[in-house]
């Protein structure tokens, strides 16, 4: 079989290139990925791609296109139409796999996967229920392997190729969430009522059995 693996980064592809190869699976990465804010970010992460592929000695198709402007615009777009703002993960999964499973199918790919699937952060079934729609629409296989045991495993390889190593996903939504001190917060505050409202559901059931 003859797959092509969407890179996210390079420290997100150390585990499952190791699996994939283990496997007996060849495989070629391809760099899409649009979301990524702010430029200088974007360009540190191809570099990194760029690095590991030639350390790990394997063909890396690279779109050297940045669509943050039009990743932006798709986001608000669909959020405007539904009157949401929790879209964006959807737009970035449905944007990058389905151009993945598109570039396979054109270049003869027999399948497709991503190292987006090696997250612990990632909406791992919503992620894997695109792709699927994608492998149907364009012909082309989608391969599911779940990277995910090997989280800590794949850090210690990246630490250890000397990789760059992003704090956050990529999206200015994610670099905002992460960084913003209101949000942080506010997310607090958040989860200390969700703890309460526990709290109080679990005394109030056991004032029942009383």
């Amino acid at each position: 079989m003859k797959l092509l693996l969407h890179i996210c980064c390079g420290p997100c592809s150390c585990y499952p290139t190791k699996v994939l190869r283990e496997k007996g699976i060849d495989f070629a990465g391809y760099f899409f990925n649009p979301n990524i804010h702010p430029y200088q970010e974007w360009a540190k992460r191809l570099s990194a791609a760029k690095e590991f592929a030639a350390k790990a000695d394997f063909p890396l198709e690279v779109d050297e296109n940045y669509g943050l402007r039009e990743f932006v615009g798709r986001v608000a777009a669909a959020c405007a139409l539904d009157n949401k703002d929790n879209r964006r993960c959807e737009i970035c999964y449905t944007w990058r796999l389905g151009q993945t499973a598109k570039f396979a199918a054109e270049k003869g790919f027999d399948a497709f996967s991503s190292t987006l699937f090696y997250s612990i952060y990632q909406q791992h079934d919503l992620m894997k229920e695109t792709a699927e729609r994608f492998a149907e629409k364009y012909g082309v296989k989608f391969y599911y392997e779940d990277f995910r045991p090997g989280w800590q495993e794949g850090i210690d390889l990246s630490i250890a190729a000397g990789l760059y190593r992003q704090g956050y996903c990529g999206c200015v939504f994610s670099e905002e969430e992460r960084y913003s001190k209101a949000i942080r917060k506010a997310r607090r505050k958040e989860n200390r009522a969700k703890k309460r409202a526990r709290l109080e559901a679990t005394q109030n059931d056991k004032s029942g059995d009383i």
